[in-house]
């Protein structure tokens, strides 16, 4: 039977944003596109990374009259400096993150809020650091695995534990350029320290100390956060479930959950099943409670429990639009203060949980393990006591929304291979399919695709163009974070979409049974990504700069990003870049970014902000590693 799938264009979701404006401009509430007009045109000398407020003396801004700050700095230390502190907030955040994490494993118990899902990999990862495990109790082998964690932050001696999975090859060469990544936090210190007014002017040692805290927090505290986070909720497996704004229900109690925070989301969504609630929201009116997710929340839950995803960073305000939404819940990283006030032109109760995110005019709850399931439950029933208070003339649900296959780490790919095409015993747990394909050019290579969507170009339009390029020429894409709810979004995530592949794609998506785009989770879970391409270069024998895989950012905007960026380049994979970072001032920078990372980990950035030319530098760049490797 022919396909009657048909991916959502960006029109199509342009159109559903203009139809939600309009209710905005009719409650005389303000969008991000009111205020990206307002902040147009950008400061100059912000864009170009060369204005300098890290002491009193300034600010200092670089120009042709004035090329050196007060104490001397020049463009090139000032736009390193700025740099290496971005990556240094982007550090913290995921790290942080992690260690909040590792804190909910430390309280874990078999009659508490919060248990050990996985109990396999708990036992893996505890051998792995060395944590005695014959004849122990569950929980007292989870909490010296957390202690052991902790540690990974602050230790005095040694680096982080998490480097011995990489290939050899990568390990000495950390080694030898001096950028093994050391505790997490003394990274980060270190970093700061540095870029202090006085200290280092040097852009090449500031991009190294950028390298190695990256690599901590690649190879550190996401990687943690992604460990920690499968044993305490479990490893994501494949589920179906659906995304965009037609998720939303009329007729049911709306509940969004939207951040980054697992341990918050996983509580919330526990509440919106129970049958004692269920029942209440429907003594009150309702069919029932419909809770959805926003951002890399929405890929943590989708993919342990099959909730349906509301869409990506730049959607956080439609959602409220829609005036059906009871209540959203929030808790770290990429919230929107202006939430706080577009609420209030609604019924919608706007909750933050965490102390790391203090938003004016939210009602703050802040969440602990011991109390968090009863604090869940007293948010869920007040969401239901809201829906009465729905405004039905402010009510409009876009009927847009697509089928999505969701919930792809590594352990699953490894699974749907030796389930299909793993032939031999000695080639389970492998990815010698995959390499294979590759070699016989069926597939050409695989491209990660991250970050935001971003307001500086046109939302998701990058990430759609880029997505449907690639995949029409036999490229398999994994993808986390907004990239993976764009794809969600525009039906790239459903297995119908194999009729946009290449005929070499698309006979891998049917032997698999897999959408050509394979949703890897949050973007905290960029780590798996690492290990799935550190995977494929040892099963394969070369080193992983040679592999044809590499990332790409199209739309990226946080700190985070640029983070990630910089530690999959010190992984050795090439990273494409839409947007340009904010180093433009500096041609010293802009060098060492693009070919003197090089010199270094063997890999870098290429910018194009013209999509379909980023596309093109992104296949000339597989192809060339497929002619190095002489196939």
């Amino acid at each position: 039977m022919a396909s009657t799938f048909k991916p959502t264009t960006i029109e199509e979701m342009e159109t559903d944003n203009a139809r939600l404006r309009e209710t905005a401009c009719a409650v005389c509430a303000e969008t991000y596109e009111d205020r990206v007009k307002a902040q147009t045109p950008h400061c100059k000398f912000g864009e170009e990374g060369i204005c300098c407020k890290n002491c009193s003396m300034g600010p200092c801004r670089i120009t042709p009259k004035a090329p050196r700050g007060i104490c001397g700095a020049d463009a090139h230390a000032i736009a390193a400096r700025n740099y290496v502190r971005s990556i240094a907030a982007g550090t913290s955040s995921h790290s942080d993150h992690a260690r909040e994490i590792l804190h909910v494993l430390k309280s874990s118990s078999p009659d508490g809020n919060y248990q050990v899902r996985d109990e396999v990999k708990l036992i893996k990862l505890a051998t792995e650091w060395g944590v005695k495990t014959e004849g122990r109790d569950i929980y007292d082998i989870a909490h010296d695995v957390a202690d052991v964690g902790l540690l990974e932050f602050g230790k005095p001696d040694g680096f982080q534990l998490f480097t011995r999975r990489a290939t050899e090859e990568r390990q000495k060469l950390w080694e030898k350029e001096g950028i093994q990544p050391r505790a997490i936090d003394r990274e980060v210190v270190t970093a700061m320290h540095m870029t202090h007014m006085g200290n280092s002017s040097d852009a090449e040692a500031l991009v190294r100390q950028g390298l190695r805290m990256s690599l901590a927090n690649g190879w550190g505290g996401s990687m943690i956060g992604t460990e920690i986070t499968d044993i305490l909720f479990g490893t994501p497996t494949v589920w179906t479930t659906e995304g965009n704004l037609g998720v939303l229900e009329e007729d049911y109690v709306n509940v969004v959950v939207h951040g980054h925070d697992p341990a918050f989301s996983e509580m919330l969504v526990t509440a919106c099943e129970d049958r004692e609630l269920v029942e209440y929201a429907r003594s009150k009116g309702a069919k029932g409670i419909n809770v959805v997710g926003l951002c890399c929340t929405a890929n943590e839950v989708a993919m342990r429990h099959g909730v349906r995803m509301a869409g990506n960073f730049l959607q956080q305000e439609n959602v409220v639009l829609t005036g059906a939404v009871e209540m959203m819940c929030v808790d770290i990283q990429c919230i929107f203060p202006a939430l706080a006030t577009l609420t209030q032109c609604f019924h919608t109760k706007f909750i933050t949980s965490s102390p790391i995110a203090r938003i004016p005019g939210s009602e703050y709850v802040e969440f602990h393990p011991e109390t968090a399931f009863q604090q869940a439950k007293d948010l869920v029933r007040a969401a239901i006591d809201n829906y009465q208070n729905r405004d039905q003339s402010k009510v409009y649900i876009p009927s847009t929304k697509q089928t999505a296959t969701v919930g792809y780490p590594t352990e699953q790919i490894i699974s749907h291979l030796d389930n299909v095409t793993n032939s031999h015993i000695e080639e389970l747990g492998t990815y010698k399919p995959v390499i294979d394909a590759i070699r016989a050019g069926v597939l050409r290579g695989a491209v990660a695709i991250v970050g935001c969507n971003n307001p500086r170009v046109r939302p998701d339009y990058s990430h759609m163009e880029i997505m449907k390029e690639l995949i029409a020429n036999d490229i398999l894409i994994v993808a986390t974070g907004c990239a993976a709810q764009m794809a969600t979004k525009a039906g790239l995530l459903n297995k119908e979409s194999k009729i946009l592949c290449g005929d070499g794609l698309k006979r891998v998506c049917e032997l698999v049974d897999i959408p050509p785009v394979l949703h890897m989770g949050a973007c905290v879970d960029i780590s798996r990504m690492m290990l799935l391409a550190t995977g494929i270069a040892k099963d394969w024998g070369v080193d992983i700069t040679e592999i044809p895989v590499v990332g790409c950012a199209p739309e990226w905007m946080s700190e985070k990003a640029v983070s990630i960026a910089n530690y999959v380049v010190s992984t050795g994979l090439d990273v494409y870049l839409g947007i340009e970072p904010q180093v433009t001032g500096s041609s010293q920078m802009m060098e060492l970014i693009t070919e003197g990372t090089r010199k270094i980990t063997g890999a870098g950035y290429i910018i194009n902000k013209d999509p379909h030319e980023l596309v093109k530098s992104i296949i000339e760049g597989i192809e060339a590693k497929r002619t190095a490797l002489g196939i």
